[in-house]
């Protein structure tokens, strides 16, 4: 029954992102405040900019991801009250988007221990230069990347700053994976600001990294829909 539902949600994504290229006015980002004065994103965040080949694209590749990945998904989902309870509270405290949470999923699947090819650790992945430059400790006995709730605090600093440089939370999760370099040499190449738009300029990485954003953004936000409504009102601009 609930991969069923999930079937529907990715067929109502799948067309959501293709209609909107078509629309004649390309959707405003729509970080809005809401009931509660809380910060959400809505699917018009994810809008494309006229351009059919490329949503094709990036609309395969979410669904595919989802599809592929809903198993995994599942057990991150089963763990994940008390941490995104206690990340809720941080990006709130920021008057930042809660469901900036799920970016935590993509880059470690919520563990804590986590550590890249590339020396990347914890909840959030952050590389030792920038987890300092935050505020976090890191010495041979302390790395405080590893606590939950230290690492979303900078995880937050670091997002917030990055909107205060880039205005668009797509190109910031781009950015939160490539760093703010790759983004202005995008934005030169393309001559545009939008992350549709630029987005076959930036790294593979880094441009798959913001699809799998949206994907499980979905599922979480589908999952929570089928406990409240079943009738996928999150899909709908807020």
């Amino acid at each position: 029954m609930l991969r069923s539902q999930l079937l529907r949600i990715l067929m109502a994504s799948t067309i959501l992102v293709v209609l909107s290229s078509f629309a004649a006015t390309p959707c405003v980002p729509a970080f809005v405040k809401v009931a509660h004065k809380e910060i959400h994103i809505s699917s018009a965040d994810y809008a494309f900019e006229r351009n059919p080949r490329m949503n094709a694209v990036s609309a395969k590749f979410i669904k595919k991801y989802i599809t592929t990945n809903t198993d995994n998904l599942d057990v991150i989902r089963e763990k994940s009250a008390s941490i995104f309870e206690l990340m809720d509270a941080v990006f709130n405290k920021y008057k930042l988007p809660v469901e900036l949470k799920y970016l935590a999923v993509v880059e470690s699947e919520l563990n804590p221990t986590a550590v890249s090819r590339v020396g990347a650790v914890g909840t959030w992945q952050l590389m030792p230069a920038t987890a300092k430059i935050l505020g976090l400790k890191i010495t041979p006995k302390v790395d405080e990347r590893k606590s939950v709730r230290k690492s979303t605090k900078a995880a937050a600093i670091y997002l917030r700053d990055l909107h205060t440089e880039f205005k668009d939370w797509l190109l910031v999760l781009a950015a939160y994976n490539c760093g703010p370099g790759p983004i202005y040499a995008a934005m030169k190449k393309s001559g545009s600001k939008n992350f549709w738009m630029l987005q076959k300029f930036l790294p593979a990485e880094s441009r798959q990294h913001v699809h799998k954003f949206i994907a499980t953004h979905q599922y979480f936000e589908a999952i929570e829909s089928m406990k409240s409504t079943d009738d996928w009102k999150y899909m709908a601009s807020r």
